[in-house]
């Protein structure tokens, strides 16, 4: 309990300093520290508790690939591409006090090396949003796309829960972690 209320008061201290208020940026952070915009996300109090937000990919950024029958835009590099997925079911698209997980989801992405032919839907990465010094930073976890392959039963509730996602080494995914600044 009284690590929510921390968490809540560190969300609305941070949208009161207008960190959730606004047009931001959203940085890929390379293996190798190189810092690619790769997306904005407009920021709007709803009220209190709750801050809209709205995420466009920067197509220009990413290329075209068709994988596993389906149009994927990646990033692309000679040791790993790494493709964004859309959240594929309606979601809120709202954080509230500090519970960022539905940003969190608009934020996923694929990976494979350039030689593979198709996509393995169980190489999923996910990004844990949290605070640190006026940014949010989201740190890679392993997912299995595959559990998103069809609506959940429970459409208003997130299905990547932490007990879905595995924490990964830093350095381990060509696309390290993730900056909205």
């Amino acid at each position: 309990m009284a690590l929510a209320l921390f968490f809540g008061q560190l969300g609305r201290a941070c949208a009161q300093e207008g960190v959730l208020q606004g047009s931001k940026t959203v940085l890929a952070v390379m293996r190798d520290g190189s810092r690619v915009p790769i997306a904005t996300v407009q920021f709007t109090p709803v009220d209190r508790h709750k801050v809209a937000f709205k995420l466009t990919m920067d197509s220009a950024r990413f290329t075209d690939h068709f994988l596993s029958m389906k149009e994927f835009k990646c990033l692309e590099s000679a040791v790993e591409i790494s493709c964004h997925v859309a959240y594929p079911y309606r979601n809120p698209q709202t954080i509230t006090d500090g519970n960022l997980v539905w940003l969190e989801h608009s934020l996923l992405f694929l990976y494979k090396q350039p030689r593979d032919f198709g996509a393995k839907l169980w190489n999923g990465s996910y990004y844990r949003l949290e605070w640190q010094t006026g940014s949010l930073v989201g740190h890679a976890q392993a997912i299995d796309l595959n559990h998103i392959s069809a609506p959940s039963a429970t459409p208003d509730i997130p299905p990547y829960s932490p007990d879905l996602r595995d924490d990964v080494s830093p350095g381990a995914r060509w696309i390290d972690h993730l900056v909205i600044d």
